[in-house]
């Protein structure tokens, strides 16, 4: 994904399109439309991607009823009746080299409308066009019926049919897998060149644009993570392994890894260990079965000093900071990470030196060709990122990080898109961008006299 955009969606009203880039970073008040905004990223992704249809109440991102969900505009102005966001990438079937096309690349829109059926949102639109928009092929869902429309053409020449009853998925035509674009190409050409309205470089334009619809490849992977993470346990028992957004079977997932004892192992601990140094958390992570295998194990860690080892040590004995990390950094190290991740704060309890190892992983992590979009509150993290791309730390350029400032204003949310320079200052930031950060610092530095709020001593 290079760039989304909403509209008329939680707090934001009018559209807002922002940048994104391999390293996006969230900052803003509290309640300012971040996790709304990440939510919808895997909306997006789910539909795109996963051939899905969004659950706007699945975990980590419970976002209620289609009224608590469509942009209320105060008084009169009431509930928007619908709400649609979108994104640009570029043609590839790897979405990886799609976010690394460079911006003279062709690049495609993708676009979903959702409006209300009894209490929940319903998608009742989706769209692929151009980036300039003249050029587009849609699917509506039709209310009421097991029928759907396809609409596709110019912005000057436009025509549709229905969809025909072979289209269906177990039954139900109003919605179809997005690779129908791709699937029933030949049906829309068929259907196409009866049309003598388009001319023939349409024709050949609106293939190139149904053909390039096998960009997006089925159950593409991606991860949200919880803003807390699972507690930690003294002793773990065997369980059945899958990925949820507070990292429950981390422990389980390294204990099966720990077993097999493979080069793959071997690899996730260097780099897990690697981590904890730089954050200064721990030096060594260890499994320790209590039975044979397939049994109760623990997990523990110890550190090291110049001259010896310390004492391995439950990981509920280590503090709190240790296993709220351990699950993303798992995540951003294994070997089959997704493409795509989503955290939310993942500084949480953790010491300003640590955030600021994080804020070195996930640059380290963007520049091996993954996507991530972190809500942050921490500056420690977000200064490590700028300094790392400044010095040369990671192969990171500054276009590869995004900067998302959201900004209250009344009833609604204006997202800023920030950059850094070569430098590692941020650029086009707002007046309110880090304004409680600064005015503490100048506090700090100055002590104000009584009565005279620009005074000093």
């Amino acid at each position: 994904m290079r760039r989304i955009w909403l509209k008329n969606y939680r707090c934001f009203a009018e559209q807002q399109e922002v940048r994104l880039a391999p390293l996006t970073l969230l900052v803003g008040d509290n309640s300012t439309g971040k996790t709304s905004f990440l939510a919808m990223i895997r909306a997006l992704w789910d539909i795109a991607y996963r051939n899905r249809v969004p659950n706007f109440k699945e975990e980590p991102y419970d976002l209620g009823s289609f009224d608590e969900i469509a942009h209320f505009r105060g008084g009169r102005g009431g509930r928007a009746e619908e709400f649609e966001s979108g994104f640009d990438l570029s043609p590839s079937v790897d979405p990886a080299v799609a976010n690394a096309a460079s911006p003279a690349d062709r690049a495609h829109r993708f676009i979903a409308r959702f409006s209300r059926r009894g209490t929940v949102p319903m998608l009742t639109a989706r769209r692929l066009s151009n980036k300039s928009g003249d050029l587009w092929i849609e699917q509506q869902a039709a209310s009421g019926e097991h029928v759907s429309k396809v609409i596709y053409g110019t912005s000057r020449e436009p025509t549709s049919f229905s969809a025909p009853a072979e289209w269906s998925v177990e039954g139900d035509t109003r919605l179809l897998p997005f690779d129908f674009f791709a699937s029933h190409a030949s049906y829309i050409r068929r259907s196409r060149s009866a049309d003598s309205r388009l001319t023939k470089g349409d024709q050949r334009a609106i293939r190139e644009l149904v053909d390039s619809a096998g960009m997006f490849p089925d159950a593409a992977p991606l991860y949200a993570g919880a803003p807390v993470r699972s507690k930690p346990h003294r002793t773990y028992d065997p369980s059945l392994i899958g990925r949820d957004p507070e990292g429950d079977y981390i422990p389980m997932f390294l204990a099966e890894q720990h077993v097999g004892g493979s080069e793959r192992w071997q690899r996730l601990l260097d780099a897990l260990q690697r981590f904890g140094r730089d954050a200064g958390l721990f030096d060594e992570v260890t499994v320790k079965p209590l039975a044979k295998r397939g049994g109760p194990f623990q997990l523990q860690v110890r550190r090291f000093d110049k001259r010896t080892k310390g004492p391995h040590r439950n990981l509920i004995d280590v503090g709190y900071g240790v296993s709220q990390v351990l699950p993303i950094v798992t995540e951003l190290l294994r070997q089959d990470a997704p493409t795509m991740f989503l955290l939310q704060q993942p500084e949480v309890h953790l010491h300003p030196s640590a955030q600021a190892a994080l804020g070195s992983l996930f640059c380290r992590t963007a520049s091996w060709g993954r996507q991530l979009v972190v809500e942050t509150h921490s500056d420690h993290l977000l200064d490590r990122v700028r300094m790392d791309v400044r010095d040369g730390v990671v192969p990171l350029q500054p276009a590869d990080v995004s900067i998302l400032y959201f900004e209250r204003h009344g009833l609604d949310v204006r997202i800023h898109s920030l950059r850094i320079d070569d430098e590692g200052n941020v650029l086009g930031a707002p007046e309110g961008y880090r304004r409680f950060f600064m005015e503490e610092v100048t506090r700090s530095l100055w002590k104000q006299e009584p009565g005279n709020g620009n005074g000093g001593t």
